[in-house]
C-alpha cells in the first residue's frame, strides 16, 4: 500500500461519516437543551390520547440515520396533532451518542418500533397503526413488517426518501468499500454500511420481493436528494405500492433529502392526504403555503 492510499481511506471515511451521522447531527445543532420542552409542545406522545372516528388510527413517526425523534419532526409532529391525529414518535438505534440515533443494527431498531408500536396500541385501544419514516426510518420498518409480524399491526408506511435499494451515496460506497473500511463501520454504526448499495442487510431484506400482503406502502422521493442515490432506489416495486416524485407534485420544490422529511410542507401535505384521504385536497406548489 502506498503512503496515499491510508489517507484517501481516511477522506472516504470522513466524507460518508459526514453524509450520514452528522447530517443528523446538523439537525440537533443548538436543540440539546430544547429537545424535551419540543417534545411536550409537539404534543406527541400523550398516551392518555384515544383515537377519532375521523382518524381511527395513531402515527408513528420515524427518524433518519443520526438523528433523533424531536428535531426530525419539529413540523409534520405539531401539525398532525393539531389536526386530531394521536401522534407518537420513538427513538431508537442508540450508540451512546446522546442526541444522534438511528445508527445501531438494523435488525435491533426493528425490534425497538416493534415493542414502541406494541406500546402505542395497547395505550390507544387502536388494532392498526401508519408509519411515516424518513430517511433509514422509512426503511427500518419494513423489516419490522416482514420478520417480526409487523404486517398484522400496520396499514400503511409513508417513507420519506428510504433508500430501499440502497444508496451510493454519490459514488463513496465504492470509495469505502474498496479502501477496506467498511468492517469498522459495521462494528461502530452498523446502519451505515447496511444501508449501501449491494449491502448483505438490503440484499436479504429485498430477496423475496419489496412489500409483504396486506400493507399498504407510499414513498416520496425528491429528484435533490444528494444521500439516498440515485433518487429512484428509494421506490419499491409490488402491489399496494405507490411512489411519488416530489417534483411531480410541484416541479419548483427544492427539498432535500434532510429537508423533505423535515419541512417540506408540499410532501406533508400529501402525507395528510395519505393518511386521510377522504378529505384529500390536491397537492400542487400552493401546498407550500398551507
Amino acid at each position: 500500500m502506498t503512503g496515499r492510499a491510508p489517507s484517501a481511506a481516511l477522506r472516504a471515511l470522513r466524507a460518508l461519516f459526514a453524509a450520514t451521522v452528522l447530517a443528523g447531527a446538523s439537525l440537533t445543532t443548538g436543540m440539546a437543551h430544547a429537545a424535551p420542552s419540543a417534545a411536550r409542545s409537539g404534543g406527541w406522545n400523550d398516551y392518555a390520547c384515544k383515537p377519532s372516528a375521523a382518524h381511527p388510527r395513531p402515527v408513528v413517526l420515524i427518524h433518519g440515520t443520526g438523528a433523533n425523534s424531536v428535531v426530525n419532526w419539529p413540523v409534520l409532529g405539531p401539525d398532525l396533532v393539531r389536526r386530531g391525529y394521536c401522534v407518537f414518535a420513538l427513538d431508537y438505534g442508540q450508540v451512546g451518542l446522546p442526541l444522534n440515533h438511528g445508527l445501531g443494527p438494523i435488525e435491533r431498531s426493528a425490534r425497538q418500533l416493534d415493542a414502541f408500536v406494541d406500546r402505542v396500541r395497547a395505550a390507544t385501544g387502536a388494532r392498526e397503526v401508519d408509519l411515516v419514516g424518513h430517511s433509514q426510518g422509512g426503511l427500518m420498518p419494513r423489516y419490522y413488517l416482514t420478520y417480526l409480524d409487523g404486517a398484522d399491526e400496520v396499514h400503511h408506511l409513508i417513507a420519506i426518501a428510504p433508500p430501499n435499494h440502497g444508496t451510493t451515496v454519490q459514488g463513496l460506497a465504492h470509495v469505502v468499500r474498496a479502501a477496506g473500511l467498511e468492517p469498522a463501520l459495521m462494528r461502530t454504526f452498523p446502519a451505515i454500511p447496511q444501508q449501501l448499495a449491494g449491502s448483505a442487510f438490503l440484499t436479504g431484506l429485498n430477496a423475496d420481493g419489496d412489500t409483504v400482503p396486506g400493507v399498504r406502502y407510499t414513498v416520496i422521493a425528491t429528484r435533490h436528494d444528494r444521500l439516498v442515490t440515485p433518487y429512484t432506489s428509494a421506490f419499491l416495486r409490488g402491489p399496494n405500492v405507490r411512489n411519488i416524485l416530489v417534483q411531480d407534485l410541484c416541479p419548483a420544490d427544492l427539498a432535500t433529502h434532510a429537508s423533505l422529511g423535515v419541512s417540506d410542507r408540499i410532501a406533508h401535505h400529501e402525507i395528510r392526504n395519505i393518511l386521510d384521504p377522504a378529505h384529500a385536497t390536491p397537492t400542487t406548489c400552493a401546498s407550500a403555503l398551507s
